[in-house]
């Protein structure tokens, strides 16, 4: 052990980017848990600390796939949110998706191929990267698969690019029942000759230090604050500004964006604070659309997996009421109402609506706050 490990002072200056780039990292993980430790943004329970530490991990992870790993010209979809796996919940994720991600070239050319299993809608989306671990903000090109051509066994193929300005496609699959359904099938392949392998120092560096600038802005955004926002800096997304167990008004995704939004869907954001004998009890009307669902998040964007917990409904599984409204009981355990959805005992977090291929945006949801012991029981 030399001096300066000792004392603690800083390490000898070292010839390789890689090593001076990993550091830097490790610096920046150092720091992270400021963002939920201390502060405006500081959460207030023992289970939220506990989560950011989890996310730390997990957005470690979806940078080492997505940066230090990834080769454009040897593509490969890698799952960044499933239903099932507790090391991709991140991001406004949910129950009823699997998300896949692939870095790309925007000078190649792509071969993708794959099934529809029982997906209810599917979609790739390609994203530009304003600079290296910077989150998009502007929606490059989509495809969806009421634009392809799908055979009698589900199977697809398209080609993508050249796409200027593309620097990751993102996937979507929604499904009436994860846990019965097929999710698509996807394979990625590139039509020019690869390039050399190469996993040089000066690569490496800039992978690591892309990946460390990708962490950064994910832990700029969470955890999401409950109630009135302090910073309006953005117009759309999760950092709307509402008060707590409401909604703000929903939106049309435009083509900027910021981070990984689907130019299809309409969104709507809100939260919850409720004690354990209390019940938010929401009612919308859902437009004609393809798919919609309301997911209950921690503050980090996170929900509970599929197996052993309902955090999220969608039109699939939703009861309706008559009139062709919605009601949903959102309480610390599953309440006796059909569309009854659990926050696992959480005392605050966030929720998020979606609606793909809507008519039109739909009408700000209702939300009511009661006594869990007067919330209905049923499907009016």
């Amino acid at each position: 052990m030399t001096e300066s490990d000792v004392t603690g002072r800083a390490a000898p200056e070292t010839p390789h980017e890689s090593t001076a780039a990993w550091r830097e990292l490790l610096e920046t993980l150092g720091g992270l848990d400021r963002s939920f430790l201390e502060g405006d943004r500081a959460v207030t329970d023992d289970r939220h600390i506990a989560d950011g530490y989890r996310m730390m991990a997990t957005t470690l992870g979806v940078a080492f796939d997505t940066y230090l790993f990834a080769d454009p010209s040897r593509p490969m979809f890698v799952e960044v949110n499933t239903p099932f796996r507790r090391d991709r919940r991140w991001g406004g994720d949910n129950t009823d998706a699997y998300y896949l991600m692939c870095p790309v070239d925007p000078e190649r050319r792509y071969r993708i191929t794959g099934n529809k299993g029982d997906s209810v809608y599917f979609s790739v989306t390609a994203y530009n990267e304003p600079s290296p671990g910077a989150w998009s903000d502007r929606i490059v090109a989509i495809m969806r698969d009421d634009d392809l051509d799908i055979d009698a066994a589900g199977n697809f193929a398209f080609e993508l690019g050249p796409m200027p300005d593309a620097a990751v496609l993102m996937t979507r699959d929604y499904q009436a029942d994860p846990l019965t359904g097929r999710p698509v099938s996807w394979h990625i392949e590139a039509l020019d000759e690869p390039e050399p392998v190469r996993h040089s120092d000066a690569e490496t560096a800039a992978a690591l230090r892309a990946g460390a600038a990708w962490l950064r802005t994910m832990f700029a955004i969470v955890p999401l604050a409950v109630g009135a926002r302090v910073d309006d800096a953005h117009l759309l997304g999760h950092e709307i500004t509402h008060a707590a167990n409401q909604f703000a008004d929903p939106y049309q995704v435009p083509d900027a964006n910021f981070g990984w939004s689907a130019r299809d869907a309409c969104y709507a954001y809100g939260s919850f604070e409720l004690e354990d004998d209390e019940a938010l009890v929401i009612t919308h009307r859902p437009p004609a659309c393809r798919f919609w669902n309301l997911v209950v998040w921690n503050q980090f964007m996170a929900t509970h997996g599929v197996t052993d917990a309902r955090c999220s409904v969608n039109g699939h599984s939703a009861v309706p009421n008559s009139d062709g409204s919605v009601t949903v009981v959102i309480s610390s355990q599953i309440a006796p109402h059909p569309n009854s959805l659990t926050t696992l005992g959480y005392p605050r977090g966030n929720l998020a609506f979606r609606w793909f291929l809507a008519d039109e945006v739909p009408a700000r949801p209702d939300a009511r706050v009661m006594k869990l012991s007067e919330a209905p029981t049923q499907s009016d």
